[in-house]
């Protein structure tokens, strides 16, 4: 049932009256780094206690993930409701109760695929802080071609033995569980060979090993199988039919990375660019930089203009199809802009790189990592492909 305009008005009064009283001062600051947020887990790194705090009252009240039944440990809300709850907590800044991969991207997949057990145990998990996700996707040799992964899953009655290797597994050193595709049919096509396990990381034969990245700051791992016994009751879906649940869990990840729902925006680069260049008669006295921000400005409200139309259609029960690749490409080159501009901005101070003033260099890391962006969930040119075949029906060569 959709809400009326006086049942939406006086949801949205009681959210904002709850935020009010109810999101801590202290995280009402700009968001530095990944420790700022919540994460949850096992291995859950010291956070501050007005984090746990913000994380236990939405936790009580089904705010963690709010569309997601109770019984999963949501709050049962609608999707309009959950939407006013993320503008509201957008228009103050407010940080995501909890962080995870759980919510963003494994949850989506098992509310789909999995058994009402799995559903039982691991959404509640998921959604209590419990449990901390890593997925494992991308192989060495099986990036882009992610449909060309070698890890695989031997059937040994009643559990499967897995061997193989897993990269750019984000956060696997702090992880406690791993969505992982693996092989369980070699003997089929490669798109059809592959099933959706769910490992808990502190089995016997899992390890990992860190990545680095030109920024000096990493969170990323590669994570190894050595003989790994896996239940069969772990098993997300049909055996051999993984691919499907990829796909899905994908659009899912694309989302997340292009920031669709993203509660926290960014400064304005207009603001910054005030600030740091300084204006003359309330202008920009730079028209380079100007006009560059203007272009900047407008491609991101298209962007936030398409967003809010693709929500509302997803409302309307049509399929999404493959706009999530366009989003991610397009929100990931922006992310890239953005960066540009502020280190244009700085100027020769923007090279700093190791200093209590520019925060350990916490701006030219910035810069460096959102490379990476153009790179992880899909490449830039892959996207373009997808953009190319699947929105505007291009053929293929």
């Amino acid at each position: 049932m959709i809400a009326t305009k006086t049942d939406v008005k006086t949801f949205r009064g009681e959210v904002t009256t709850w935020l009010e009283e109810n999101y801590p001062a202290s995280l009402r600051q700009p968001i530095s780094s990944y420790k700022d947020f919540f994460w949850g887990g096992r291995n859950q790194e010291d956070v501050t206690d007005d984090l746990k705090l913000w994380f236990n009252r939405c936790y009580e009240k089904g705010w963690v993930v709010p569309h997601w039944e109770k019984k999963y440990g949501g709050g049962g809300l609608t999707l309009k409701e959950n939407t006013i709850i993320a503008e509201e907590m957008s228009k103050i800044g407010a940080r995501a109760p909890l962080q995870s991969f759980g919510v963003s991207m494994l949850g989506p997949a098992l509310l789909k695929f999995g058994s009402e057990e799995q559903k039982m145990k691991y959404l509640n998990e998921i959604t209590s802080g419990k449990i901390r996700w890593v997925q494992g996707y991308s192989e060495p040799g099986a990036g882009s071609d992610l449909a060309g992964l070698q890890t695989k899953a031997e059937d040994k009655g009643d559990h499967y033995l897995v061997n193989g290797q897993k990269i750019w597994t984000s956060f696997g050193d702090k992880g406690d569980w791993i969505f992982a595709l693996v092989r369980t049919h070699p003997d089929r096509p490669k798109h059809h060979g592959i099933s959706f396990l769910l490992i808990d990381m502190a089995t016997e034969g899992v390890s990992t090993r860190p990545i680095k990245l030109i920024s000096g700051v990493s969170v990323f791992t590669e994570t190894f199988f050595d003989n790994v016994k896996v239940p069969k009751e772990n098993l997300v879906g049909t055996e051999g039919e993984g691919w499907t649940i990829a796909k899905y869990l994908l659009t899912h990840e694309r989302q997340m990375i292009g920031g669709i729902g993203d509660a926290h925006k960014p400064t304005p680069l207009t603001q910054i660019a005030g600030e740091k260049v300084g204006l003359t008669n309330g202008i920009l006295s730079d028209t380079l930089l100007r006009s560059k921000i203007m272009n900047f400005e407008m491609n991101e409200a298209l962007l936030e203009m398409t967003i809010e139309r693709a929500i509302d259609e997803a409302k309307a029960g049509n399929d999404a199809g493959a706009l999530s690749s366009l989003f991610k490409y397009v929100a990931t080159e922006q992310n890239k802009t953005r960066y540009e501009l502020k280190m244009e901005m700085e100027g020769f101070d923007g090279l700093e790189w190791e200093s209590e003033a520019s925060k350990n260099g916490a701006l030219p890391r910035e810069f460096l990592r959102t490379k990476a962006n153009t790179i992880e969930g899909g490449t830039s040119e892959v996207m373009l492909n997808i953009i190319s075949k699947r929105i505007l029906g291009l053929p293929s060569r």
